[in-house]
């Protein structure tokens, strides 16, 4: 039984998408939704920092296997009568979740992605609210997708939820341009508050079609991690083949540091904490290549220089060595062990990002004959040969969708996908469309 109720928030942007529906009569009114059940097996890894730390101290790390999750994303969109032009559209996203997970509790994920509304004025367009903007050409890396900040290659295609902001953009018949003062609830907040896509921020896009090229221009300026540029580029070379890449250059940027204390003994307190860093870059070049018989192979390769880099991992990985054979040492008190074991379950805090290593390559091919969808991808880490696999099945009727998808970390025990919590996950999942 789910412990807490549906989240306020979430009742409340339910509440308003009712209220739209029953004013369709004065106006129009567009809705729709999907009910989704998922079913998940979670293979854990008693490899990698928290499988050392239970090792030492059983249940230190209680970790989350598979379960059970049921959804239901209710849309809908409110076009007021012509007589009010300054409210073009007024739109939301609710989503409503209940998830259960072996060894834990039912929750509830409930939340509203979406809750905005828009003012047309010919050219122009002014948007206020909780929206989704997601810029950039990349597939599995996106540099210069600096509002939404979306983690990519979910295992299933999921609505993300969205960022509060303003907008204003102008459109011609082959340019546009945007300007987003994102998390304006946030102008004065402390820092640790502000870390990632909650941070306020102005970010601006350019964007101009170039007969087959598609050019974006981006800048960005966050409260604390000040400015950023980038720009991006997408190319369909002929019918068949695409070609894409994004750079931008950060002139700070978010990322994990260790306390400079911190070495192969215990202590007190977690010892990485997000901090404001310095100077460095992202960016990605890739192609795609689509066959006539909906065959296709798409190939990129990113940098994310705002993850540790290989040498701050190697000192990771000999800190994590250091204090399991600390926890090891025969004789030890109880709680020295313990502590031992709670600062190897420490050490996960920094797998906790998009990129593990700042070199990767991506590989995904696909084929989709009528309602299928059939793809295999793998994405890899040269520093370590670390690799994780995904495959996927797909049916998509009418209204109905079925899933199932196999995801596999693995690599040399030393690589980091090799260390991460989990070895191993599968999910089976239906989605009825109404």
């Amino acid at each position: 039984m789910v412990r807490r109720s549906t989240s306020r928030r979430a009742r409340a942007g339910l509440a308003l998408l009712a209220a739209l529906a029953l004013s369709a009569h004065a106006a129009s009114f567009e809705g729709s939704g999907e009910a989704r059940l998922q079913a998940d097996t979670i293979d854990l890894n008693d490899a990698g920092p928290l499988g050392a730390a239970n090792a030492l101290a059983p249940g230190i790390a209680p970790l989350a296997g598979g379960g059970l999750r049921v959804e239901t994303e209710l849309r809908g969109a409110w076009h007021p009568q012509a007589t009010r032009p300054w409210l073009s559209v007024l739109a939301g996203d609710v989503l409503l979740a209940a998830d259960r997970r072996a060894g834990r509790s039912a929750h509830d994920d409930s939340r509203i992605n979406e809750l905005h509304a828009a003012s047309d004025w010919g050219a122009w367009q002014f948007g206020i609210g909780k929206k989704i903007v997601s810029w950039d050409v990349g597939y599995g890396f996106r540099p210069n997708d600096v509002v939404q900040q979306e983690r990519r290659r979910t295992l299933l295609p999921q609505t993300p939820e969205g960022r509060p902001l303003l907008q204003l953009e102008h459109f011609s018949a082959e340019q546009a341009a945007t300007l987003v003062w994102a998390n304006p609830q946030h102008a004065g907040d402390p820092v640790d508050e502000q870390r990632g896509a909650s941070e306020q921020a102005l970010a601006a896009r350019w964007y101009a079609r170039q007969g087959a090229a598609d050019v974006h221009l981006f800048a960005r300026w966050g409260e604390h991690t000040q400015a950023s540029g980038g720009a991006a580029l997408a190319f369909v070379a002929s019918d068949e083949l695409e070609l894409h890449a994004s750079a931008r250059a950060l002139q700070r940027h978010d990322g994990w540091l260790i306390d400079a204390q911190a070495d192969g003994r215990p202590l007190a307190s977690n010892p990485w904490a997000q901090a404001t860093l310095g100077r460095t870059s992202q960016w990605l070049a890739g192609a795609s290549w689509t066959g006539q018989q909906q065959q296709s192979v798409l190939l990129e390769y990113w940098y994310d220089g705002t993850t540790l880099s290989d040498a701050q991992w190697d000192q990771w990985m000999a800190r994590n060595r250091a204090l399991a054979g600390f926890g090891a040492q025969p004789g030890l008190p109880p709680a020295l062990v313990r502590a031992a074991a709670g600062n190897l379950a420490w050490q996960a805090t920094p797998l906790d990002v998009p990129n593990l290593r700042r070199d990767n390559v991506f590989v995904r091919v696909a084929w989709q004959p009528d309602h299928w969808l059939l793809s295999a991808d793998v994405l890899i880490t040269p520093a370590d040969r670390g690799r994780i696999v995904t495959l996927g099945v797909q049916w998509q009727g009418d209204r109905l969708r079925l899933n199932a998808v196999l995801r596999r970390y693995g690599g040399p025990a030393q690589s980091l996908f090799a260390q991460l919590p989990q070895r191993q996950v599968g999910v089976l999942a239906a989605a009825w469309a109404f």
